[in-house]
């Protein structure tokens, strides 16, 4: 465990659950991201209570939480994204102490590690509340009034083939395939259709 007592490893295992942290948040459910972040965290935690360290740096780090939440609650926040990831990336580099203030991690392990961290949780976390956000492509309330050719003899049950796909569907009365038919409306995953002409 003396090597969780070094600066730089101890920078990283910490970078590390914080990522999977914030990784955990926005797409919360899998399990990997939390038990990844619980574990990182925990041998960060054995580092910082055998190190000297910063208060004030982990005031920064649970301070980053704030912005970094508001920031995936709505799209186009991404100011708030930014401050969250300056917040970590401070909080990080200047956790763990030597003669006061100064950072006990190598500049260049810190500079490399943090942009790594800050670009793909810019980019991530953006990529993530748009998704979430976005409208489905398909509209499944726009099938009515659609045309389409029956590919089966459709009455209490059948298939229609209609906007590129092949649908279960059903009629009041019965359609010979190959007929042209109009969706009437949808019902689950079920299209009601009538024949055309």
């Amino acid at each position: 465990m003396d090597i969780l007592l070094e600066p730089n490893i101890a920078y990283l295992i910490l970078l590390g659950g914080i990522f999977l942290g914030l990784m955990a948040i926005v797409s919360p459910g899998t399990g990997v991201f939390e038990v990844g972040a619980l574990f990182c965290l925990a041998l960060a935690g054995y580092a910082v209570y055998n190190m000297s360290f910063n208060w004030w740096a982990i005031v920064l780090l649970a301070l980053s939480i704030v912005p970094f939440i508001y920031s995936i609650q709505k799209p186009k926040r991404e100011l708030y994204l930014g401050i969250s990831i300056l917040l970590l990336v401070a909080g990080s580099v200047f956790l763990f102490a030597v003669d006061g203030w100064k950072p006990a991690v190598d500049p260049l392990v810190s500079l490399a590690a943090s942009g790594l961290v800050a670009a793909f949780l810019w980019i991530a976390v953006r990529k993530t509340v748009q998704a979430a956000g976005a409208r489905p492509v398909h509209d499944l309330e726009a099938l009515a009034g659609l045309l389409g050719e029956a590919r089966s003899r459709i009455h209490q049950d059948g298939s229609v083939y209609v906007a590129g796909e092949l649908w279960s569907a059903r009629s009041d009365k019965a359609i010979p395939a190959g007929s042209p038919i109009r969706v009437v409306r949808r019902e689950g995953f079920i299209l009601v259709v009538e024949k055309v002409g």
